[in-house]
């Protein structure tokens, strides 16, 4: 049974991506900060139908906290599969845009991947086995208007994604990005009417959080053990 840690886990994807890694035999490490009640349920929910799992809280902005969490976690057993699934969105024309407004999104998407993804690195490399997947968007390939800040952090993951996949290649340890489109949750509800989709999307349809959650569990399995430095768009043929 490998240990794998999501951030973000109490998020509509990160639920998805949770439960389905406790399906697949994985302890699932489910992340939060704000939410962590949300996380608790979660991991009471996996339980129940026989999986195993975890809640964690920490500010993965906070490098002191969040490497104090990962040495502890690994004092149990080295992290094997790591998804940093956790973003905030705070939209604005870059004009308009603050330097709070800016410097929150870098740090939580950005930052704390680094964050929490440093101090995993050597007790994984000592496995000989490990998966980075680090989960972006659309955004982070296109650009999006209002989104200077978003779209950065998660181009910033690609190239962070693709020169750890480098390093780590001879240790049997894979790192990918899954970039999302739009996904049928709560947030895009809000932003995305059906009459909008349809224009955007050639599918017509938004995607669903276990179909990335499909993804992730692909990436992280022994059957994607080549598939590493790639960015692997799930969006239904958006360009």
């Amino acid at each position: 049974m490998k240990y794998a840690l999501v951030t973000g886990g109490s998020g509509e994807i990160g639920q998805a991506i949770c439960q389905r890694l406790a399906a697949d035999g994985h302890h699932v490490i489910v992340h939060a900060n704000k939410n962590f009640q949300a996380a608790q349920v979660l991991v009471a929910q996996i339980i129940s139908q026989g999986g195993s799992a975890q809640a964690i809280q920490f500010d993965i902005t906070d490098f002191a906290q969040t490497t104090a969490k990962i040495e502890a976690l690994n004092q149990l057993q080295p992290i094997q599969i790591i998804v940093h699934n956790a973003g905030i969105h705070q939209d604005a024309p870059l004009a308009g845009m603050s330097k709070h407004q800016w410097d929150n999104v870098i740090d939580v998407s950005l930052h704390g991947f680094f964050n929490v993804t440093q101090p995993a690195m050597l007790p994984m490399m000592k496995t000989r086995w490990g998966r980075v997947i680090a989960i972006s968007s659309i955004a982070g390939i296109t650009g999006n208007r209002g989104q200077a800040n978003y779209a950065a952090a998660k181009a910033g993951l690609s190239g962070a994604c693709k020169s750890l996949s480098i390093e780590l290649a001879s240790r049997g340890i894979t790192a990918n990005v899954v970039a999302p489109g739009i996904i049928n949750t709560s947030m895009s509800e809000a932003n995305f009417p059906i009459d909008k989709i349809r224009q955007l999307v050639p599918m017509q349809r938004a995607g669903e959080a276990s179909e990335v959650a499909s993804l992730v569990s692909f990436l992280a399995s022994d059957e994607a053990a080549y598939i590493s430095g790639q960015v692997i768009s799930i969006n239904g043929g958006m360009a």
